[in-house]
């Protein structure tokens, strides 16, 4: 997807909850590309415009099935805690 498509899927697929900006975008596949997670190639829209698409890579899977399973523990550990009370 190009960045636009992300910033658009994101929010669709949150049913509207979550909203990322594109000055956040960017900066963020840019660090991303340098550290090899995604992969990017320069494409046409499906509005005829040029754009820059991103594409997961093999090392950023890797790395998506750490901050998931990171994510996981702190949201447990978090619900741990309200349950508690």
């Amino acid at each position: 997807m190009h960045g636009y498509a992300i910033t658009s899927h994101i929010q669709v697929v949150s049913a509207e909850l979550l909203r990322v900006e594109e000055g956040s975008l960017y900066p963020a596949l840019h660090r991303m590309e340098q550290d090899g997670w995604v992969r990017s190639t320069w494409g046409v829209t499906e509005k005829n415009r040029e754009a820059r698409f991103y594409n997961i890579t093999a090392k950023g899977r890797k790395q998506l099935a750490e901050e998931e399973a990171s994510w996981q523990r702190l949201t447990e550990g978090v619900s741990r805690v309200l349950s508690y009370a």
